[in-house]
């Protein structure tokens, strides 16, 4: 006797794994990521870059020059400065030369604490020109 097989297309057919549900959800998963990535906003510091090197200027143009060394030690033309002092000098400084902009030299060791006391008394003393610099070592 011979047995018909009228089931087996149907049978094929429930062995298949439908993948559209899946590629649905992926889909919307995508777009929530694009859409929540675009409004995240990164805080951060401006920092003025110096385009060209820097070349020797008249002293009527010079800038007031911050170095901050490996112990966080603050020196303003060439002197060592207290922390607490550092707004007193930009602002004599910059009293003697009101074209003057600030340019600090931090050394690659030291804190980033100290960096951002200097930037803040600078604008305590009336100084928003404030650039960092590369220090030569």
């Amino acid at each position: 006797m011979r047995k018909h097989n009228f089931n087996l297309g149907g049978e094929a057919e429930e062995n298949e794994i439908d993948l559209t549900p899946m590629l649905d959800v992926v889909f919307i998963m995508l777009i929530f990521f694009i859409v929540t990535a675009s409004f995240i906003k990164e805080a951060g510091i401006d920092v003025n870059r110096p385009d060209a090197p820097i070349t020797e200027t008249p002293p009527e143009e010079a800038n007031i020059l911050v170095v901050v060394d490996a112990n966080d030690d603050i020196f303003i033309d060439r002197r060592h400065i207290d922390p607490r002092a550092v707004r007193a000098n930009i602002e004599r400084l910059h009293a003697e030369n009101p074209a003057s902009s600030v340019v600090i030299q931090p050394n690659k060791k030291s804190s980033n604490k100290m960096l951002i006391t200097i930037m803040d008394a600078s604008r305590q003393a009336g100084v928003y020109s404030i650039s960092i610099a590369d220090s030569p070592n």
